[in-house]
């Protein structure tokens, strides 16, 4: 594996999945790989998990690591080409990456939507620079449209927890007091259809997701009828994604908050969420708290995911 972007890239799941359970089994197995490599991560928006599970597993793997935050630390970097430089941004992205690039031997990124353009952020314009002007291996921390590290840790979760060969998983939009993107419920949508899952999306009319990511999923408007004998309910907020709405918040219907309601109709469905979680929004505190719900052991599936990538990206250098 050269790069790492989407569900295209880790080839068979099957085989993804358990090359992931051998790994949680031991951690430090392949240390050998990184000695004397480098990765380089580079964050244009915040983190938690996976700037933390993601060093964790290049420490498994033996490598250094390098962490550059643009904005905080470094210089603020312009990212188009054609732009006269005289506001804020003193470096173009352009020099920088060759630049990053000579430090190290793979490089992970993080840059969310912005919502100014939604061609650009459609077009993964930072992480495709990325992968075309460093000469090395890129892999997505999250990106504007996508999540693969947090939508393949979802994946080995679901797969260590379900009692079914064939699980309904339910993707239910929640409201949020901001717009957030659509990397998410996209990647995770993208994931789920590649496992062949019973796969249903439920979301509040004018909040559907791109085509490419639903693909074969029911989409379904009313909550409760979606959650109907799911055996995972799997939460999440985004923006408006089509015509003029796109980066808008159109509701904050509190009724479709996850409570005990919903939960009641499922088949004792297992709760998710990628985290950070706004509690009593997306999720009440009962449900969040209660024994079905699986945010932890899925945060720390973070650590897997981002172990098999770059295992997978290290056998290929």
């Amino acid at each position: 594996m050269r790069h790492f972007t989407s569900v295209k890239d880790i080839g068979n799941l099957d085989l993804a999945v358990k090359e992931a359970l051998e790994i949680k089994a031991d951690r430090f197995k392949y240390n050998h790989l990184g000695k004397n490599k480098t990765l380089m991560m580079v964050f244009f928006n915040s983190s938690l998990r996976t700037r933390l599970s993601t060093q964790k597993a290049a420490l498994n793997l033996g490598m250094n690591v390098i962490v550059l935050d643009i904005n905080q630390g470094a210089w603020k970097l312009e990212t188009e080409r054609g732009v006269i430089m005289d506001g804020d941004k003193p470096e173009h992205i352009l020099e920088a990456i060759p630049v990053m690039a000579s430090y190290c031997d793979v490089i992970g990124v993080r840059s969310f939507a912005r919502f100014e353009d939604k061609k650009y952020d459609y077009d993964e314009v930072i992480l495709n620079q990325f992968i075309q002007y460093s000469g090395r291996p890129v892999f997505s921390m999250e990106a504007a449209t996508r999540h693969p590290l947090q939508s393949f840790a979802d994946l080995i979760t679901i797969e260590e927890h379900k009692t079914k060969a064939r699980p309904k998983v339910v993707l239910t939009w929640a409201p949020h007091p901001k717009a957030l993107p659509q990397a998410v419920p996209n990647s995770f949508a993208e994931w789920m259809n590649a496992a062949d899952y019973d796969f249903v999306i439920t979301h509040p009319e004018g909040y559907e997701l791109d085509p490419q990511f639903v693909g074969n999923a029911k989409v379904e408007y009313d909550q409760m009828k979606a959650f109907e004998g799911a055996d995972f309910v799997y939460a999440k907020n985004w923006a408006a994604y089509s015509g003029d709405n796109y980066g808008q918040v159109l509701s904050k219907d509190r009724s479709w908050t996850v409570s005990d309601r919903q939960m009641a109709v499922t088949n004792d469905a297992h709760f998710m969420h990628c985290l950070p979680v706004r509690r009593n929004m997306i999720v009440t505190d009962d449900v969040i708290e209660s024994p079905r719900s699986l945010v932890i052991p899925e945060a720390a599936n973070r650590e897997i995911s981002a172990t098999v990538v770059l295992k997978r990206i290290l056998e290929n250098l």
